[in-house]
């Protein structure tokens, strides 16, 4: 498992433009890093207020490892959660885009596993809901994403959507403390550890906008 992309820098610093770093899960790319503060403060710029929430993707249990070979899957995720959004947003008063950021890790098995972090308007969205919920809202439209990506059916994606302890988070453009905490969470995908490069798979990705 390759640990340093020679075609990225390594980042070692405890801060990253003044932004605490988890410092222990370092070394970070500085590439990395300069994108995800990036779309942060894009998200900032134009909404004001942003809701922010952090995910996981993986494959069901015996997924193919060779079917898993591209980025395709998350391609496909974020394609469809960003019209399950706009389906949602439409005729209503806040409009948002959907800003992400995404990091490929593989495990032991070699098989890929994905972390996330999507930005929204806070006045469109403010909360993530329950996968389990009868009601439709942010949790049950990833599952459902990531089961459009998948090509299965959405009660078979149960599980392959997680999203971690204190997964949100809500702040204004002045709001440094909030931007500081968000920053310090959403580096771990950032970090060099368990990306692996080759086979021209990107281990990085963000939305441009």
């Amino acid at each position: 498992m390759q640990y340093h992309n020679r075609n990225l820098t390594l980042h070692t610093d405890a801060t990253y433009c003044g932004w605490p770093l988890q410092f222990d899960k370092g070394p970070f790319y500085t590439e990395y890093l300069e994108t995800l503060h990036r779309v942060i403060q894009q998200a900032l710029h134009d909404d004001g207020r942003v809701f922010a929430f952090r995910f996981d993707l993986r494959f069901p249990l015996g997924w193919p490892v060779n079917a898993a070979a591209d980025n395709d899957y998350v391609c496909r995720f974020f394609k469809s959660i960003k019209s399950k959004v706009a389906h949602n947003r439409k005729d209503q008063v806040h409009d948002t885009r959907v800003r992400y950021v995404w990091a490929r890790e593989e495990g032991q098995h070699g098989v890929p596993h994905y972390h996330g972090l999507i930005l929204v308007n806070a006045y469109a969205f403010n909360s993530l809901g329950r996968f389990d919920s009868e009601f439709d809202n942010m949790a049950r439209r990833l599952q459902s994403a990531w089961a459009s990506a998948l090509g299965i059916p959405f009660e078979a994606a149960t599980g392959l959507v997680e999203t971690p302890m204190n997964a949100t988070y809500e702040m204004t453009r002045d709001d440094l403390s909030g931007q500081s905490e968000l920053f310090r969470r959403a580096c771990y995908l950032c970090k060099a550890a368990t990306k692996v490069y080759g086979d021209w798979v990107h281990a990085f990705g963000a939305s441009v906008r």
